[in-house]
């Protein structure tokens, strides 16, 4: 870069090893060689970089040109992408108090910098006078696209209003990046407080020896030799709720799960989650829209908030008869078993639930876990993405961030380089809770043109092994991996020239197309039946078994689906709002409001709500933007329809899927690339066929 990067490599401080091209194979992180004092200074001194480098476009002598400006713009900051690549990964996946303190420190003055670069006069005039010219400078498509995304990207944050408005604006990012780093970290140290020490054997009865296998040996970690220790992770949290015979102990797992930052303690949510919508409406009145949804909305796939409810709206008007047709059929069970009609309670629901699939399917998640112990599960996810498309996974020997991740180098069918994946499966201290892809590195290629591929991580908290047994997965563990295994192919292929368009940096009521894709594979009988087999004899998964499973594929779909809605009615109540919030806001209230028309339970007790530990909207990217799952999901049914039509497993319409839309990134519309993909617009058709809803309408 400069003399002053050379100059401070040289010296071998702290952070060093982080601001220079790493001598790995692929680039890849030597993880063995990063300790935590190297992120602060190396911090620190990419934003210097950073800044640097601005000021050198913004004081160019040369009239702004594509080259001189939005390529300078768009390659400055390699080093801040290399340290804030494993940082941000590592504070999600892999966090300690030492790692929360550094984010803290530097989050502030990151957002600064982001202020600094988007509310730059000098640097949008040089842009602009770029864009005014855009028809004349014989741009490639590609080009022109990053032209407008950067051109539209600075106006959206404020480029054309006058400096007393970008001071506010500036000021309230400050301010949001703080709020939105304590939500996080206040639900995941929150969620980290609870647990449930069970020493009566009548407690735990008839729950999976799996499950009982890892409380006891969570248990005996803590020193209680005799009893079983369950937590709110997902692993520890959802089979509990599905198999304990004691609704006392159920009703403590739910209060404390759904209590998660919404007490009177120093983890307290409740007025971070009020100052951030509040503040986002700021942001979104200062910039001349009414509400934070219709400013983000805009370049959305939904375009307007009126468009994102008429979806909910249709969705639930066709689903909610049938939900509640299923909660009836599970109160009339529980009513069989001396339960009291209307006396169910929401933490009953899960139990109830899983004793009406086995009475009715004979079956439950515990009899299919012995047919996927992960290293199968691997190989047959693995599997489907060489028989869709031909590329291989291949165990590597570079450096990893914890003794449970494992490396792969991806092949494609050619045997050329595709690039880097990690996996990270099991839960632990200090890691969030859910599944999610990430990036260590982005595609791009470089000026030279050079191929620069991506380095893709994919973290879960999966069932972990037991001392006598595999980690085995249950069907639900199983779509969870593929859902985030598509997300790993929309980065893995993308073939853009910038990364700022490449992979998954598409819109977000876009980027969960290639995701929920991947889970149609999971009922496939012809897909199980290629990896599925007992870890201990080996045989494969019986046909009735697969029988049974793709029977109950349509068990509580519609409770699901109105659910999933109603997390969507929740997003838009925050994100709809035209004036302040009152800072006493009753949230038990504000939710019930806005999400009770999609409710199907009993009511959840006054204390319990999930804002504040709603981490996709309040500390992750999904604000206003939750509706893109429901969004997305009809896409991926429509898009699935196509291997039905052409054959599961086809690699013609697989080639297709990944020329018109894996490879693209944000090259071009969302829309138009599903077009092209398709040959025509999406139908809702196909995924009412698919849950066994007989409703049949035309996405507008």
């Amino acid at each position: 870069m400069n003399y002053l990067k050379e100059s401070y490599c040289g010296a071998k401080k702290a952070g060093a090893i982080l601001l220079a091209p790493f001598d790995t194979l692929h680039g890849s992180y030597p993880f063995d060689r990063i300790q935590e004092e190297d992120y602060l200074p190396a911090f620190e001194q990419a934003i210097r970089f950073k800044r640097a480098e601005i000021d050198r476009i913004i004081t160019n002598p040369e009239p702004p040109t594509f080259a001189n400006t939005l390529l300078a713009l768009e390659n400055c900051g390699e080093d801040m992408e290399r340290v804030a690549g494993v940082f941000f990964n590592l504070l999600h996946s892999d966090s300690n108090d030492n790692l929360m303190a550094i984010s803290e420190e530097i989050l502030p003055k990151l957002t600064e910098l982001s202020t600094y670069i988007s509310l730059n006069e000098l640097l949008f005039r040089r842009i602009e006078a770029i864009y005014k010219q855009r028809e004349s400078l014989g741009l490639t498509d590609e080009e022109n696209r990053l032209l407008t995304r950067c051109y539209e990207g600075f106006v959206d944050s404020g480029a054309l209003l006058p400096e007393e408005k970008k001071q506010e604006l500036r000021d309230i990012a400050q301010e949001l990046s703080k709020l939105t780093l304590q939500v996080g970290q206040n639900a995941l140290r929150d969620e980290k407080r609870f647990t449930l020490l069970i020493t009566n054997p009548e407690d735990v009865a008839g729950m999976p020896q799996t499950v009982l296998d890892a409380a006891h040996h969570k248990a005996k970690e803590k020193g209680n030799e005799g009893g079983w220790l369950f937590d709110l992770t997902a692993p520890s949290y959802s089979p509990f709720m599905q198999h304990c015979p004691n609704s006392e102990l159920r009703r403590q797992m739910y209060i404390a799960r759904m209590t998660v930052g919404a007490t009177d303690n120093e983890y307290d949510n409740r007025p971070h989650i009020i100052s951030i919508a509040n503040l986002r409406r700021r942001t979104a009145q200062i910039m001349g829209y009414p509400s934070f949804a219709q400013m983000v909305l805009k370049d959305r796939m939904a375009e307007t908030p009126a468009n994102v409810y008429a979806l909910l709206d249709r969705l639930l008007t066709a689903y909610k008869p049938t939900a509640r047709e299923e909660v009836a059929k599970i109160e009339e069970l529980a009513a069989e078993s001396g339960i009291e009609k209307g006396s169910l309670h929401i933490w009953d629901w899960a139990y109830w639930a899983e004793r009406y699939k086995q009475k009715y399917y004979e079956l439950d998640d515990e009899m299919l876990r012995p047919y996927f112990p992960l290293n199968r599960v691997i190989e047959g996810v693995f599997g489907l993405a060489e028989r869709l498309y031909g590329i291989s996974f291949c165990p590597s020997s570079v450096s990893v961030y914890h003794p449970d991740v494992k490396a792969y180098e991806v092949k494609d069918f050619d045997g050329s380089y595709l690039g880097l994946f990690y996996t990270d499966f099991f839960p632990r201290a200090g890691k969030q809770s859910g599944a999610w892809m990430n990036n260590f590195q982005e595609q791009y290629r470089t000026a030279e043109g050079e191929d620069h591929r991506p380095h893709i991580v994919l973290v879960m908290n999966f069932t972990p092994p037991a001392p006598d047994k595999p980690s085995l997965l249950t069907i639900g563990e199983v779509n969870t991996f593929l859902h985030e295994f598509g997300h790993a192919l929309h980065g893995l292929f993308s073939r853009c020239r910038f990364g700022s368009l490449s992979g998954t940096s598409v819109v977000r009521d876009f980027v969960e197309l290639p995701s929920q894709l991947m889970e149609n594979w999971a009922i496939q009988p012809e897909w199980l039946n290629s990896f599925a087999a007992h870890y201990q004899t080996g045989e494969p998964i019986p046909i009735e078994l697969l029988d049974k499973l793709r029977a109950s594929r349509h068990f509580l779909t519609a409770y699901a689906c109105c659910r999933q809605l109603s997390f969507g009615y929740l997003d838009m109540a925050w994100h709809t709002i035209e004036q302040d919030l009152p800072s006493d806001l009753d949230i038990k209230t504000y939710e019930e409001d806005a999400w009770s028309k999609a409710l199907v339970l009993p009511p959840s007790p006054p204390e319990t709500m999930m804002s504040p530990s709603f981490g996709h909207i309040f500390s992750g990217g999904y604000a206003a933007g939750y509706y893109g799952y429901k969004w997305s999901e009809v896409l991926d049914a429509d898009a699935f329809a196509a291997f039905k039509e052409e054959g599961l497993f086809s690699r013609e319409v697989a080639e297709r899927f990944r020329h018109c839309i894996l490879e693209q990134g944000d090259m071009r519309d969302a829309m138009e690339l599903y077009e092209t993909f398709r040959g025509r617009k999406p139908s809702i058709e196909a995924m009412m066929e698919r849950d066994g809803i007989a409703v049949g309408a035309k996405v507008e």
